[in-house]
């Protein structure tokens, strides 16, 4: 008889990948990056639509504009038609689980119906505040009781 393993589930994770210094890349070619170093997109996958995500809602911060999730969609559609790449993961429904992968890491936010980058913050302050000083603390602290417990 097969034993069953319980599926252990982790209360919060976070991947970091170190690539070369960004240098004469394009705008989204940076936040494709971004978001394959700090694990929103794995190496070699197709569907980038959170990169799109992510480009949208940067440009808008530039405006301190807030965008609904349909208005996401709609201007995700249009820059992935001007860049011409497929429209692959543009349904309502991946949209809102993508900005909902965002808002895990704190990088965006939901103000009433609409979202934006977190305070309209440099990304680099949110990452340092908000990832580095808090999330990823709290991770390293909480490795580093399991290995305290192993002594």
């Amino acid at each position: 008889m097969a034993k069953t393993i319980s599926r252990e589930i982790p209360l919060s994770e976070i991947t970091l990948r170190r690539y070369e210094k960004p240098s004469k890349l394009s705008e989204r070619e940076l936040v494709r990056k971004l978001c394959l170093s700090i694990g929103l997109l794995q190496p070699g996958d197709s569907r980038d639509v959170i990169v799109d995500i992510l480009y949208v809602l940067l440009r808008a911060k530039k405006q301190k504009k807030l965008l609904s999730s349909e208005e996401i969609e709609k201007e995700v559609i249009d820059s992935r038609k001007k860049q011409k790449l497929a429209l692959h993961g543009i349904a309502s429904s991946n949209i809102r689980r993508q900005i909902k992968r965002l808002r895990d890491i704190f990088l965006v936010e939901k103000v009433k119906n609409a979202y934006r980058i977190t305070e309209f913050e440099d990304l680099s302050v949110i990452f340092e505040e908000k990832i580095e000083k808090f999330y990823l603390k709290s991770i390293v602290d909480r490795v580093k009781e399991y290995f305290e417990s192993l002594r």
